[in-house]
C-alpha cells in the first residue's frame, strides 16, 4: 500500500499551514546562488498544492514572504519579487483548471505594484473555484498581523462601533487576517527547524506541528502525505483529558 492509501480521507485537517525553509540551503550545498534555490522550490510549491486538493484538504497556507525577509540583501529581494510574478502568472491556469482558489494575507501593500497588480489579477480570476483555498502569506508576520487587528479594533472602539467589555476571544478573531478560515489543525516546517517564526502566532494555539529535514527544493508529494499520516496518528485533547487516561480514571 502506498503512503495516499494510508490516508484516512474523513479524518484529514481541514487547514495545513506551510514554513517553506531551506531553498538557501540548497543553493549552497550546490555551490549555487540562492535564487536557484528560490526557483526549485516552485516545483515543491506546485507538488504540495497538487497533493493537498487531491486528498481534499480544504485550506493550505504557504508561508512565502516574511516581513522580515525584507531585511535580506536586495539583489535576493528583487529576484524573489521577480520570482515570484513569473509564478503567480505561469500557474495560475493550473490553479483555474485545478478548481483552487487564491487568496492573500499580509501587509500586500509593501509588494512592488508590478507583483501587487499580477497577484490580484489572479486572486480574482480563480475566485469563483470551490477547490482547495490556496492562502499566501506574503510580506506576513504574525505580530505584525496582531499589531494589525489592535489598531482596526482600537479605531473601531473610538468610533463606537465596539464595545470594549464585550471583548472576547471570538472578536479578536474576526478581526485576524485569517478571520474567513478555521485555524490550522497541522503546521509542516521543512528543512529541520523547529520554531515557528513569527508565523500565524495566534492561530497556531492547538496546532499539531510537524518537522522535516527535507529542504524545501526536495520537498515532493510523498512528504506530504507522510505528515499527515503522523497527524492521524496523534490524538488531539485542546487541554482535556486523553482518551487513555479517561478510561483509566473511570476504571
Amino acid at each position: 500500500m502506498n503512503l495516499k492509501e494510508q490516508i484516512d480521507r474523513n479524518s484529514l485537517p481541514r487547514h495545513v499551514a506551510m514554513i517553506m525553509d531551506g531553498n538557501g540551503r540548497w543553493a549552497e550545498k550546490k555551490g549555487v546562488e540562492r535564487i536557484f534555490g528560490h526557483r526549485n522550490g516552485v516545483e515543491s510549491v506546485r507538488q504540495v498544492v497538487e497533493a493537498a486538493g487531491e486528498l481534499g484538504v480544504e485550506y493550505l497556507t504557504l508561508y512565502a514572504f516574511s516581513t522580515e525577509n525584507w531585511n535580506r540583501p536586495r539583489t535576493e529581494i528583487d529576484g524573489l519579487m521577480a520570482l515570484l510574478t513569473r509564478s503567480i502568472t505561469n500557474e495560475t491556469k493550473k490553479l483555474n483548471e485545478n478548481n483552487v482558489r487564491l487568496l492573500v494575507i499580509g501587509n500586500v501593500s509593501d509588494l512592488p505594484k508590478s507583483v501587487h497588480k499580477q497577484l490580484m489579477q489572479s486572486v480574482k480570476f480563480l475566485s469563483k473555484n470551490k477547490g482547495l483555498t490556496l492562502v499566501l502569506a506574503l510580506s506576513y508576520s504574525g505580530r505584525w498581523e496582531i499589531t494589525d487587528a489592535v489598531k482596526k479594533m482600537m479605531a473601531d472602539a473610538a468610533s463606537g462601533k465596539l464595545d470594549p467589555d464585550r471583548v472576547d476571544s471570538e472578536t479578536v478573531e474576526s478581526y485576524l487576517a485569517t478571520s474567513f478560515m478555521p485555524d490550522p489543525e497541522l503546521l509542516i516546517r521543512t528543512s529541520g527547524e523547529r520554531r515557528i517564526s513569527n508565523f500565524l502566532l495566534w492561530q497556531l494555539a492547538y496546532t499539531e506541528l510537524y518537522f522535516t529535514p527535507v529542504l524545501w527544493p526536495d520537498y515532493r508529494k510523498e512528504h506530504f502525505y507522510e505528515a499527515i499520516i503522523d497527524f492521524q496518528r496523534r490524538e488531539r485533547r485542546f487541554g482535556k483529558v486523553s482518551g487513555k487516561s479517561r478510561a483509566l480514571l473511570n476504571s
